[in-house]
């Protein structure tokens, strides 16, 4: 795990969700050799998935170990890495919660 994230403040995970997508579809422009997102962007496909995979297991570690700050942490990873999976192949987030809103109803 990396080093835990203090004064973390609730936001609004719409405007973040969003504000991320951005800046990660703005990633496939950028160099490979500079940015980590423009490298799983880029990159292999496996290297992305094992991320998603990786990520998804170290957040259920975290809730086994009952560690509120590191079931956050890791789930934030996990967020990120599905969003720069998603990006790949061509989901939008409006498109990921239309999908959800959808199961909802």
């Amino acid at each position: 795990m990396g080093e835990r994230t203090v004064n973390v403040r609730p936001g609004d995970i719409g405007a973040t969700m969003k504000g991320l997508a951005e800046v990660i579809h703005g990633r496939w422009d950028a160099s490979a050799d500079e940015s980590y997102t423009a490298r799983l962007l880029q990159g292999p496909e496996d290297k992305v998935l094992k991320k998603v995979t990786e990520e998804a297991t170290e957040v259920a570690l975290a809730c086994k170990d009952q560690d509120h700050d590191h079931i956050r942490y890791e789930a934030a990873d996990l967020v990120y890495h599905l969003l720069v999976c998603l990006e790949r192949y061509g989901i939008t987030v409006e498109e990921l919660a239309g999908e959800l809103d959808a199961r909802h109803r």
